[in-house]
């Protein structure tokens, strides 16, 4: 270990050398150094670096790898310039170099390595916070595959949010800081919106700016103020998005999957997985625009009843005017744990779960387990919240049946999966 040459305590800009272990959570290694566990990033599996500590903690370290004294044989180099760690090479001779963006996590791994490392964190989540036991996972949770388009990991994003420095350049945030990183292009974003102006024209000061393209490919950017609501300064007030069949125009601040194969991808599999009787009674909670809706309701068919719950208005909306012609589809505009509240929802054959990527909770997990469904499809984007609620599942009866697992964010550490739970 080498301290910085002008501090007398504390680790923070200290270089220590580290072997790298298991991946984890978050986008970054685990490492020890001494008794202290240490949060490694643009590390691999293995390698052997030097890493300066950018935080310290009472029980933790982080730190990113400046050095890579012994490479991983799944290491590549990135494909964007503003990729890597901070400080960087020659922090230690006091030249660090600008923060870089903190939006991807494994550009420094090939991509199909970078599958495996998230279907060992999925796998992982499940044993430590889902209490399911190697075995079970085993048989359980299929590897992280890739979805159509995109071989080379990039131009995937239809969503994305920059941030206004003092001088009006819009820009990406660095890693855990409020730092705005003034990019000239970000190479995960769909080629639309890297076409879009929006990193070459100044914007007033505390503005942040969202760019939503969707399947047209015509670019709408929205501005929003500090604490006002976001307002389109360019491109239409909808965004037209094909899935599932049907054609959907959506306000661009409803949500809809970031990913142009991400909503077909997982609508066959909600509907593969809960395999819809006629008749059945279906919620779709935290429905959004009403996509698995629309999915299921052919599968249903007309004595099936599907009821949407959003608690979102702008997506509450899309869903009525986009799904207004399915005559067994209700929409509810209501926060989900607040609908399950009301006693008159006594009972339901399926429900599909798409939550937040916090997750559902205990209580709306609780709400559902309490109405008897035969199976529950639960759809998520972070696999720690995931594990929370399929632990409280278990608790209540349901037994994890299937999980599948998407590359839906290539370069990021995000991961969407999919669980089926069926009642014991």
């Amino acid at each position: 270990m080498s301290l910085p040459p002008d501090s007398d305590e504390g680790l923070e800009g200290a270089v220590l050398e580290l072997t790298v272990g298991a991946v984890a959570h978050g986008g970054h290694c685990v490492s020890r150094d001494g008794g202290r566990v240490v949060f490694v990033r643009h590390a691999l599996p293995g390698e052997r670096v030097r890493a300066v500590v950018t935080e310290e903690h009472a029980s933790f370290l982080r730190a990113d790898a400046i050095e890579i004294l012994e490479a991983s044989p799944h290491r590549v180099t990135p494909p964007c310039s503003w990729a890597g760690p901070w400080p960087g090479p020659g922090h230690a001779h006091g030249a660090p170099r600008a923060r870089p963006c903190g939006g991807c996590d494994f550009q420094h791994a090939d991509l199909a390595y970078q599958r495996e490392l998230k279907t060992a964190v999925v796998r992982e989540q499940l044993r430590r916070l889902g209490g399911l036991d190697e075995s079970t996972v085993d048989a359980t949770v299929r590897p992280v595959v890739p979805v159509p388009g995109e071989p080379d990991g990039q131009g995937w994003r239809t969503r994305v949010q920059y941030t206004v420095d003092s001088t009006g350049r819009a820009g990406l945030l660095a890693h855990r800081s409020h730092t705005v990183v003034p990019v000239d292009r970000c190479l995960i974003a769909h080629p639309a919106i890297r076409a879009t102006d929006v990193l070459t024209r100044t914007w007033p000061d505390e503005t942040g700016v969202e760019v939503v393209t969707g399947h047209e490919a015509v670019p709408t950017q929205l501005a929003r103020r500090a604490g006002s609501a976001p307002t389109v300064v360019d491109g239409p007030a909808t965004v037209t998005e094909q899935a599932v069949g049907r054609t959907w125009r959506i306000a661009p601040t409803a949500f809809w999957q970031v990913h142009p194969a991400a909503a077909d991808t997982l609508a066959a599999d909600v509907v593969e997985l809960l395999a819809p009787r006629p008749g059945d009674r279906i919620w779709d909670l935290y429905g959004g625009a009403g996509l698995f809706a629309a999915a299921l309701a052919p599968h249903a068919d007309a004595t099936g009843r599907i009821t949407v719950v959003e608690g979102d208005a702008a997506a509450a909306a899309a869903a009525r005017e986009n799904l207004r012609d399915v005559t067994t589809v209700t929409i509810v505009h209501s926060e989900v744990a607040r609908a399950l509240a009301n006693p008159r929802w006594r009972s339901v054959d399926l429900v599909v779960l798409d939550p937040p990527r916090t997750g559902a909770g205990a209580a709306v997990v609780e709400a559902i387990c309490a109405r008897g469904p035969r199976a529950v499809t639960y759809v998520a984007c972070d696999p720690a919240a995931l594990a929370r609620d399929v632990r409280t599942f278990r608790s209540h009866g349901y037994e994890l049946a299937v999980l599948r697992a998407y590359d839906l964010f290539p370069h990021t550490h995000h991961v969407e999966c999919v669980a089926l739970l069926t009642a014991l």
